[in-house]
């Protein structure tokens, strides 16, 4: 790809994505519209999509942001669900609307039909999850669906590649696949066991942050090139070693983790913006290719796997939610009893994405012995019909839906609480921990210093508390974001004295720089709550 389309590719889905916010239409949604109509504007370059490229450099950055930022307890407390889904559920998929499509479209071979299965099962739960996040669904539907999408990529590639070399005509068998299939997965583990320690003590043990944010930027693609090398699952390695950094992220250093937050967040907001645009820019590529199932008997094909895929989702959700309750009384008498509802939500909840597309693009264009591959034009038009029918009719009505259906959001009364006290019983241990430090002679400061201390400490224990209390009856606010407006309007005024004393050269550059910056730290500290 030439860099004019590129930058145009970036700059492009990166507007429409920031303009997405001001809509009540979700980003991806929106991206991949703007981009099915531009796809036909006379002058747009090509975009076609290069699974050398999708899958292994904006895959594993994308999972691997996604996986520092979730929590390793909370999926562990799910870990059954979330196995359900993401690899029962993707290899249920795979069998079901491969054997489908295999009966519905005449003269195509059920090896082929397979690949198709397995290109289509997984779901790309970066739209769900966003949607999730924005209507405040249970934080427990939302570990589920972020669980299910770090790991069932791998559970999809790998029962890709077991299909695929059966199409080809590589002799492949089921106890083959089946062991194929183990070996990636259990490789995928042990690669990501093996370096995420070495990889974290090298975090800890660096000592400027914009080092450790580069070596943080090389970490996915290094764990999942190395997997990849051994025939192990380069996305469950990426997967391991980042839920293992964002557990101990709290070892590395302050620097590190403001820096590292701002970069990962910039480099998802840009991959994901420009992945879901490349969706809707594949039409032309997808159509030209389809020859003769233009026409009617396409759109009945795209339109009967598009409501298999929706109805196979629910048919394996709702008995993997209540067969483990119906079965195991330990299940029972540890877990709430679940209502019709969560289930509905995640069944609904399984848009595809660029992964399936980017693994349809990777199959073949021959078999063995030199045949063109069967049918694979219109697996590729299939594929694409899919992504688009789940991302537009689940992803414009999942929000809608779970209005209608008034599942309870999260109880911001309990978090905050909740938050409240963990705040007291820190700010208990640092008050008596610099007690402690004041009573040595060593540690002596004079007592304005010594009750900044103290005043900054109170401050946070009592500003969490202070969101649970009574608001101001003119402004409407608290007493924590009156504080917060105008700690802002204060370094506002000293940042436009400093600008001034720069113009009329009092200070130079470098010392407004430094000037800033510690004003910069103050309103963060003073925001970070907030946001």
């Amino acid at each position: 790809m030439d860099v004019l389309p590129l930058l145009l590719l970036v700059a492009g889905s990166a507007a429409v994505a920031g303009a997405a916010r001001r809509t009540p239409v979700p980003a991806p949604l929106l991206i991949v519209a703007v981009a099915l109509l531009i796809s036909y504007v006379p002058g747009v370059p090509a975009y076609e999509l290069d699974p050398d490229v999708v899958l292994p450099l904006v895959l594993p950055p994308l999972l691997y942001t996604a996986a520092t930022d979730s929590s390793y307890l909370d999926l562990r407390a799910q870990l059954r669900p979330v196995a359900l889904l993401s690899v029962g559920y993707v290899l249920f998929a795979t069998l079901v609307v491969g054997w489908a499509a295999y009966l519905l479209v005449p003269g195509l071979p059920l090896p082929a039909a397979l690949v198709l299965g397995a290109v289509v099962a997984p779901p790309d739960a970066v739209a769900a999850t966003a949607v999730a996040r924005r209507v405040g669904l249970p934080s427990r539907i939302t570990t589920i669906l972020q669980g299910e999408s770090l790991v069932n990529d791998a559970t999809a590639i790998t029962a890709y590649k077991v299909a695929l070399a059966a199409a080809v005509g590589e002799g492949a068998t089921w106890a083959g696949g089946v062991r194929e299939f183990l070996l990636a997965a259990v490789g995928g583990v042990v690669v990501g066991l093996v370096l995420m320690i070495p990889i974290h003590w090298l975090r800890t043990h660096m000592n400027e942050a914009l080092l450790q944010n580069t070596l943080s930027l090389l970490i996915p693609f290094v764990a999942y090139g190395i997997a990849e090398q051994f025939n192990a699952s380069g996305v469950l390695a990426v997967v391991v070693v980042a839920l293992y950094l964002g557990h101990r992220s709290w070892e590395v250093d302050f620097a590190t983790r403001l820096q590292e937050e701002a970069v990962w967040k910039m480099v998802a907001f840009v991959l994901e913006s420009a992945v879901f645009a490349l969706i809707g820019l594949q039409l032309p590529v997808v159509l030209k290719g389809l020859g003769a199932y233009a026409g009617a008997s396409a759109a009945w094909y795209a339109l009967a796997l598009f409501l298999v895929v929706v109805a196979t989702r629910f048919v394996w959700v709702f008995p993997a939610t209540f067969l483990p309750r119906i079965l195991s009384a330990r299940i029972r008498e540890r877990e709430d009893n679940p209502t019709w509802k969560g289930p509905f939500i995640i069944g609904w909840a399984g848009m595809r994405g660029v992964v399936s597309l980017a693994i349809a693009f990777s199959i073949p264009l021959t078999v063995h012995g030199g045949d063109a591959f069967p049918e694979r034009n219109l697996i590729l038009f299939l594929t694409f019909t899919t992504v688009i029918g789940t991302l537009v009719v689940q992803g414009l009505t999942l929000p809608p839906l779970i209005r209608l259906l008034k599942l309870p959001g999260r109880d911001i009364q309990a978090e905050t609480l909740a938050e409240a006290n963990a705040q007291a019983q820190a700010s208990r241990a640092a008050e008596g921990r610099l007690d402690e430090l004041l009573a040595d002679e060593r540690n002596a400061l004079p007592p304005p210093l010594a009750e900044r201390l103290r005043t900054v400490m109170e401050r946070r224990r009592n500003a969490v508390w202070e969101r649970l209390g009574a608001v101001n009856p003119v402004t409407g606010e608290t007493a924590d974001d009156t504080y917060r407006r105008l700690s802002r309007e204060m370094i506002g005024t000293e940042r436009d004295v400093f600008v001034k004393l720069r113009d009329h050269r009092y200070i130079d550059d470098e010392m407004l720089r430094t000037l800033l910056r510690r004003l910069d730290l103050e309103e963060a500290a003073a925001y970070r709550e907030a946001a």
